[in-house]
């Protein structure tokens, strides 16, 4: 844990590219979130670029391919430096006409379709990390990371990264080819990867991409308007554990307050602090969120900061999954 500010690059994992000390999550582009406008999308994610961002997060479902399009429509004309920006691809996710989530496919011949198309939607020659979204029951993980490097070899992907697996299988797929990093949720409300996870990556030379670092905004204070929004069916925004969960977000807001922060702000800031050798992905869909979360830069939580926080908010405060119990059964890295 540091009490500097976060550092301005960090590298993914031993042989994977530097990129800038926040990453861009794009899946709120594409409606998980209730509307949304392409035109701020599109704004959202040129403000970032030029604000210093180097790694944009998607996968090739959200939105049935409408996310990649959509960044393809933000890069294009812009003159951006292509080598100076990762994008990483998750992939995998199977879907009906309706949006309803079906299953994965992760045989080494879907892998390869499924970068085929991606590729097409970026407009790019190249993915940079691509990554299975989820772990397929009915496909070894061996196959899968091989399928990748084979694209690897062809020159149509550059990294290996993983996605919601556990410690077991993270090292079984780094042993067919290196893995740059694992994207996972840690946030204040979800530290389960604390205890095995991220030891193991630590071990192996793995960094990690951090997503859900509000809680899916739960620790900003927001909450689901209507059945559009996915968050609507999560237990930490329901019942009884929605309301036990809204009196510990008013705890961090009155702490948050106190330093001179918004409570979005301390959530990234105290994900920075805790694991200074990864990346917080933002999943600022405005550009008001934007500049809400480039302000944790220069207000980085001391060590005092964050036991005094954790003492407010211990391990384990809040109640609910962080999915719901179908896709929580789907999560490797919940085993």
């Amino acid at each position: 844990m540091s009490q500097e500010k976060a550092p301005r690059t960090i590298q993914l994992g031993k042989t994977g590219p530097k990129v800038f000390s926040l990453g861009l999550g794009c899946m709120a582009f594409s409606g998980m979130y209730g509307a949304t406008s392409e035109d701020e999308g599109i704004a959202t994610i040129r403000a970032a670029i030029e604000r210093g961002v180097t790694l944009l997060d998607t996968g090739d479902f959200y939105g049935m391919g409408h996310n990649e399009m959509l960044i393809r429509r933000a890069l294009e004309g812009q003159g951006y430096q292509r080598d100076n920006l990762q994008i990483s691809v998750k992939f995998g996710g199977l879907r009906a006409p309706d949006g309803a989530f079906l299953a994965v496919d992760m045989r080494p011949v879907a892998v390869k379709n499924f970068a085929a198309y991606s590729l097409k939607r970026l407009g790019v020659e190249v993915i940079d990390i691509y990554r299975p979204s989820r772990l397929d029951p009915n496909v070894p993980i061996e196959e899968t990371v091989g399928a990748i490097a084979d694209l690897i070899k062809q020159g149509y992907v550059r990294h290996v990264g993983l996605s919601e697996v556990g410690a077991e299988t993270i090292r079984r797929a780094h042993a067919v080819h290196p893995v740059t990093d694992l994207q996972i949720e840690y946030s204040l409300a979800s530290r389960g990867p604390e205890e095995k996870i991220f030891p193991v990556l630590r071990e192996l030379g793995i960094s990690a991409t951090l997503y859900g670092i509000l809680s899916r905004g739960l620790l900003s204070g927001r909450k689901p308007k209507d059945a559009s929004d996915f968050r609507s069916h999560l237990p930490r925004f329901s019942g009884d554990d929605g309301a036990h969960n809204e009196q510990i977000v008013a705890r961090l807001r009155a702490f948050a307050e106190a330093s001179g922060r918004t409570p979005s702000q301390l959530a990234i800031a105290w994900v920075a602090a805790k694991q200074p050798a990864f990346v917080p992905l933002v999943g600022a869909r405005t550009l008001a969120q934007l500049d809400d979360a480039f302000g944790v830069l220069d207000k980085p939580l001391s060590v005092e900061d964050v036991h005094a926080l954790e003492a407010i908010v211990p391990v384990g405060s809040f109640r609910g999954d962080r999915y719901s119990a179908v896709q929580m059964a789907h999560l490797d890295s919940e085993r």
